[in-house]
């Protein structure tokens, strides 16, 4: 019924000029912190940084053929199976000989679809590794698939430790994706510096504790390191006593007694007590703390540490013990990457976009209140007043979500225009045609509004679905137009039978007599 009882007309009200009062507040600034929400304005339209990362999966191929090298060992001893010379070649493949007798053995374990040793993928068809047997020896590396899964998990790995990084920073509304299988892009609008984040991003934040041997020189089971200040080179055991994997946080802090910047760091059950084994036996001795193959910090162990926390020092600034506890938190890069391309968006540009946006919105908007008022008169003056309100409230919950607003997202507000006024022209057209058979004109426009809303609710939902699917399956713009195309079409439902229908309501109540209202 065109009925509206005082409550929901109350309720109505309130709404609207609530989430108005939100949309009001992107373009006046009010004094008021307890609603501090604006909408904010994507890469595209505010400028900012834009870089594209590129991962060096060379490294991480080598530790997973040294892990396999050991896995194939204990293999073919189960198997009985005799071997020697077993070695990791060209960084890219391991090589053994058996004995003549063992070939067809070796290579049924290798290539059989239920290998236990070499996965086999069902999906690509194809195992893990490739095998080559010549004679006596074997010869086994990374299948073009077995490669892809590698770099695919590599880079899902490390986009949520670039995720991780970039959101500490603080960065409004980062855009991370990845391009192929082994880059990845970081959009950071409104970010006019990027060097602090060029530098979180470039480093693989590989921590490492190890002891520091008397030896000058490098022999098995030790590797050499420069110094702190690259003055000379220190000795290292190759033991690592713990790694960052088992910090469980770490934050910059200003050492009371000695008026330094210091990272105090906390392990995990695990590394407490690696840590306070290790130093209980290595008490005097000195401790390398190790980032990125660099020395950063040397202590002597005074007394062991058995609390899982300790300090590390080294001459920081608050800004350098700020970013190295935030690189330690957030966990090490499974392999080095390297900044390949970067780009730094001006503001005039943006400016530039949202004014076309904005151009291209009044223009649309003036024309379609023309065309309604011309069409339906007073009840075009009715859709054009849901019209307006239907962009106050989808900038209101915007704001209340404080979205990001990008050149799509602008595409899909003008969509929601559109898709407004048609539901009213389906709601005025259908009114006609009751006008035609019933001389009661409050029936009349009720029956309208209501053998409308199946065909009106039909269109609205398949578009709803379509604006679901892009929200889930797309990434970056396309997630922007969805979400204002989704939130679009239930401030146009709302619109459409809460505001317009009440407003012809109280218009029809006060006019039914009237001869010709449509």
């Amino acid at each position: 019924m065109l009925y509206f009882s005082k409550i929901k007309i109350l309720s109505v009200i309130i709404f609207t000029l609530i989430v108005s009062y939100f949309s009001v507040s992107n373009f006046f600034k009010f004094d008021d912190e307890l609603i501090s929400r604006n909408i904010n304005l994507g890469l595209d339209l505010q400028g900012g940084s834009y870089l594209l990362l590129e991962i060096d999966n060379q490294p991480v191929v080598v530790q997973k053929l040294q892990l396999k090298l050991i896995q194939i060992k204990e293999f073919l001893k189960e198997k009985n199976i005799k071997f020697k010379n077993i070695t990791i070649k060209d960084n890219n493949k391991i090589y053994f000989e058996i004995k003549n007798t063992d070939t067809d053995l070796v290579t049924n374990l290798f290539n059989d679809e239920s290998s236990e040793i070499n996965p086999y993928y069902d999906q690509f068809k194809s195992h893990q590794f490739d095998t080559e047997i010549d004679e006596n020896s074997v010869s086994i590396s990374f299948s073009k698939y077995g490669l892809i899964q590698l770099k695919s998990s590599s880079q899902e790995q490390a986009i949520e430790i670039v995720r991780n990084r970039v959101d500490e920073v603080g960065t409004n509304e980062p855009n991370i994706l990845k391009r192929g299988v082994d880059r990845i892009l970081v959009e950071l609008p409104g970010l006019k510096d990027p060097k602090r984040i060029k530098n979180l991003l470039g480093k693989t934040a590989n921590l490492t504790f190890q002891f520091i041997t008397n030896s000058d020189d490098a022999s098995y089971g030790t590797e050499i390191f420069p110094s702190e200040d690259e003055s000379s080179d220190i000795t290292v055991s190759k033991r690592i006593i713990l790694s960052g994997d088992n910090l469980a946080d770490a934050q910059p802090r200003m050492d009371s007694e000695t008026n330094e910047t210091v990272v105090t760091f906390t392990l995990d059950r695990i590394g407490a007590k690696k840590f306070g084994r290790a130093t209980t036996t290595g008490v005097g001795k000195d401790l390398a703390i190790i980032l990125d193959g660099k020395i950063i910090s040397a202590p002597t162990i005074q007394e062991p540490i058995v609390g899982g926390a300790g300090q590390i020092t080294g001459g920081f600034t608050f800004q350098s013990a700020t970013d190295l506890a935030l690189l330690l938190r957030s966990g090490a890069l499974p392999a080095p990457m390297e900044i390949i391309e970067e780009r730094t968006v001006g503001p005039d540009l943006g400016q530039d976009s949202i004014n076309a946006g904005i151009f291209s919105l009044v223009i649309g908007f003036i024309l379609v209140i023309c065309f309604m008022v011309y069409k339906y008169r007073f009840f075009g003056f009715v859709a054009n007043i849901a019209l307006f309100s239907n962009l106050l409230i989808l900038l209101g919950i915007l704001t209340i979500f404080e979205a990001t607003l990008t050149l799509p997202g602008i595409a899909g507000i003008i969509l929601t225009v559109g898709m407004a006024v048609d539901a009213n022209v389906l709601i005025f057209e259908r009114i006609k045609e009751e006008l035609k058979n019933e001389s009661n004109k409050i029936i009349a426009f009720d029956s309208g509004y209501s053998k409308s809303k199946t065909t009106i609710l039909d269109a609205n939902i398949t578009t709803l679905i379509a604006a679901v699917i892009l929200f889930i399956m797309g990434s970056g713009p396309v997630k922007g137009f969805s979400v204002t195309l989704g939130v679009g079409i239930l401030t146009t439902l709302f619109t459409v039978y809460f505001i317009a229908r009440l407003i012809t309501s109280i218009y029809i109540s006060k006019n039914k007599h009237k001869e010709k209202l449509l």
